[in-house]
């Protein structure tokens, strides 16, 4: 199946390069293996931390792990979006409906705060050539407009909020709270010091009233 185009992005550290954003489809697995390379992403993530019960992740690491995010995307499932820098993969973002991701709903940190169905955006990976120059803004970017594009109301981040300083690569795939407050994401709930819970909100149907919704609106203005 062919995947359409989701954002053709020149983000200002990269302007000579043109990014390309898409769905992760059939046709586009073998970009995903050479991107994430032997480890997997890391450590034989393959990107489904999120996705399987801690027992089957942890028996599955490697191989298992591979097998069961191909099988997704051959099943016509699309777990996520790939970027493109001029035609080299070059970082991913796993975004699709919350309950997808059955392990948030397992965390004391992460559960849901109500029960509006929403999409979640719960990973990043950028290849080391194209770190630090800001592809994690444009996948959020892209992983917005793919979530609208597919009807969702509301797309939730679950990032990481360093108390000073910063983080290792390692400890932040599922993002920075600063990348996505300069997206217009605004903060809804934080049961944890460095782990805010953080929503978009693509429609008015969507759109909450009080405090939350006021930064929300503050932060879409922002953007236009």
């Amino acid at each position: 199946m062919k995947s359409g185009k989701i954002a053709t992005i020149k983000p200002g550290r990269t302007a000579r390069k043109r990014l390309e954003v898409h769905p992760l489809t059939s046709d586009r697995w073998k970009d995903l293996v050479a991107l994430f390379g032997e480890r997997g992403a890391c450590g034989g993530c393959w990107c489904m931390w999120w996705r399987l019960a801690r027992s089957a992740f942890v028996k599955g690491k490697g191989a298992g792990n591979r097998r069961a995010l191909r099988k997704i995307v051959e099943g016509d499932g699309v777990p996520g979006l790939i970027a493109y820098f001029d035609g080299t993969p070059a970082g991913w973002c796993s975004v699709a409906p919350r309950e997808d991701y059955p392990v948030l709903s397992r965390s004391r940190v992460l559960a849901p705060v109500d029960d509006r169905p929403v999409w979640s955006i719960v990973c990043f990976f950028v290849a080391k050539p194209f770190r630090r120059g800001g592809l994690t803004a444009s996948l959020i970017e892209g992983a917005l407009a793919y979530a609208k594009k597919k009807g969702a109301s509301i797309v939730e981040g679950y990032p990481v909020e360093p108390k000073k300083g910063s983080l290792p690569d390692a400890f932040a795939y599922t993002g920075l709270a600063s990348s996505f407050r300069r997206a217009g994401f605004a903060e809804v709930a934080r049961r944890s010091a460095t782990r805010p819970l953080m929503r978009y909100y693509l429609s008015k149907t969507g759109t909450p009233t009080g405090s939350a919704g006021a930064r929300a609106r503050a932060g879409s203005a922002r953007r236009s």
